[in-house]
């Protein structure tokens, strides 16, 4: 299941993962969305990355109830967490038990991998997820335990760079639900941890989930001028009522880590953050004043990457009125 907000392949064959990729995917179109059925009686996986796009399209068609907890930093946190599917949307909540009484709510339909263009179509994220992962990371598979009472696999993820971050996922045997998450730091510690503890028998939704609607890019003429390689700009709303209008955010990911970039402006109206890093529990932020095109700018770069990463994504922050028809993003890493 996907991890909420605040959290949330390898030994690869390239066949085999052509072959799986258009078993699980065929069923989607943009009329009628993806046939959760087409996970029913699939034969089980033999490599990580079969098991990897498995658990991306079980996260859209598994309806379930569960109890889960996150040990990180800051603490330990439980959590109710539920998953249902109504006239093709889905409905994820995630409740804090104890602390704060904090309640993530989405309401959402699986993505799409980029942008529309000019007549052109955009893949869903799971495959085109499942494509872009393994150019960044390498997955294998490791031993299996019993977690929440039920039999995991578990993907071992170790990413191929320093930009981001290492991965242990366990995948339910039989639905292919996350059931833990680690995330590891270079140095192979344990950063947070994850783990549902109780897991009502998920049942697959015996429908369709809706695709998203195809994004037109927004106009900005800010834009990052370096991004580590693999991280592309996301096609999701970054607009809420917690921003105004002038608040200008984009997000980017790599498959597994994120990347937001917030822009705005000083003017009075807005926090003033010290420049420098900020430790959010796992996560850093990066605050940086700058002065683009004459305006007071104040930048913010939170996200799932080293903090050295979210610094110079904030430091290379570029104003190109000339380029504000284009999607902000895309950038591509020099060459180390």
């Amino acid at each position: 299941m996907r991890l909420p907000a605040f959290i949330l392949a390898l030994t690869l064959g390239v066949p085999a993962l052509a072959q799986e990729g258009q078993e699980l995917d065929e069923s989607w179109s943009d009329a009628e969305g993806y046939d959760c059925q087409r996970l029913d009686n699939q034969p089980i996986p033999e490599a990580a990355i079969d098991w990897f796009e498995r658990s991306l399209w079980a996260n859209h068609c598994y309806i379930f109830q569960a109890r889960a907890v996150r040990i990180s930093s800051d603490g330990v946190r439980t959590l109710a967490l539920s998953h249902d599917v109504q006239d093709g949307v889905e409905r994820e909540v995630a409740r804090f038990l104890d602390g704060p009484p904090v309640v993530f709510e989405r309401r959402g339909r699986i993505g799409r991998a980029g942008w529309s263009g000019e007549g052109g179509q955009v893949t869903a994220s799971p495959t085109a997820i499942v494509e872009h992962i393994e150019k960044h990371y390498r997955l294998s598979l490791g031993g299996e335990e019993r977690i929440a009472g039920r039999r995991t696999v578990r993907l071992d993820i170790e990413p191929l760079d320093e930009m981001r971050y290492g991965h242990r996922m366990w995948l339910d045997k039989r639905s292919a639900l996350p059931l833990k998450q680690v995330l590891l730091n270079a140095d192979n510690r344990v950063l947070e941890t994850f783990q549902l503890t109780e897991l009502d028998p998920p049942s697959l939704h015996q429908g369709r989930v809706n695709l998203d609607e195809m994004r037109s890019p927004p106009t900005t003429p800010w834009r990052p001028g370096w991004l580590p390689d693999g991280f592309t700009v996301q096609p999701v709303k970054t607009t809420s009522h917690i921003h105004d209008v002038n608040v200008g955010h984009r997000l980017f990911s790599d498959g597994l880590s994120s990347i937001s970039l917030f822009v705005e402006p000083i003017d009075g109206q807005h926090p003033l953050l010290a420049q420098g890093m900020h430790r959010l529990g796992i996560s850093f932020a990066a605050v940086r004043h700058v002065e683009l095109a004459g305006k007071p700018l104040q930048v913010v770069v939170m996200g799932e990457t080293p903090p050295q990463v979210l610094q110079r994504v904030a430091e290379a922050v570029e104003w190109r009125p000339d380029m504000a028809t284009e999607p902000a993003g895309n950038v591509q890493a020099p060459q180390q």
